[in-house]
């Protein structure tokens, strides 16, 4: 299977923003450390985010212009929750999200917000094991219902 052929995301004729955001075949979460301060978490969030947008497929409506004929960057026309979990309940949900085909993983391991550096976020990434990352944000769009299966009944993040 070649890269393109095995992305996740949205074919060109899936792509209906007149439907509800429940009608889309894919569903998309981010779940945060709920006992992150809330400028971490916003910011865990928006970088796992950032990450799922440019690597998913289709993700992303039409721009909107308004009435006085300005642009406004497409959103996301198939929705996104926003939800809260513990650090190690991230760290299973990533692990079940990597191991359910069809889904996209992107995440924030904690070490990228402890560094000014890109690089040495690399670094320390590089230096830590898969199993003892922490994790402050884990994005993952698939089916519907194997990312429902895979968050649960978790909460909204407050």
């Amino acid at each position: 299977m070649t890269e393109e052929s095995s992305r996740i995301g949205f074919a060109p004729d899936e792509v209906d923003p007149t439907v509800s955001t429940r009608a889309a075949r894919l569903k998309w979460v981010v779940v945060v450390d709920r006992g992150l301060p809330p400028g971490r978490a916003m910011n865990a969030a928006i970088c796992a985010a950032a990450a799922t947008a440019t690597n998913v497929t289709g993700l992303l409506g039409d721009d909107a212009v308004d009435a006085d004929g300005q642009a406004h960057p497409g959103l996301p026309w198939a929705g996104c929750s926003v939800l809260a979990a513990d650090g190690p309940a991230l760290r299973t949900i990533r692990a079940k999200a990597m191991a359910s085909p069809g889904c996209f993983v992107a995440d924030m391991p904690a070490v990228a917000q402890h560094t000014l550096v890109y690089a040495e976020y690399l670094a320390g990434v590089k230096e830590t094991t898969g199993e003892a990352l922490d994790y402050y944000a884990v994005s993952i769009i698939g089916p519907r219902n194997r990312v429902a299966k895979i968050v649960g009944k978790l909460p909204l993040l407050p």
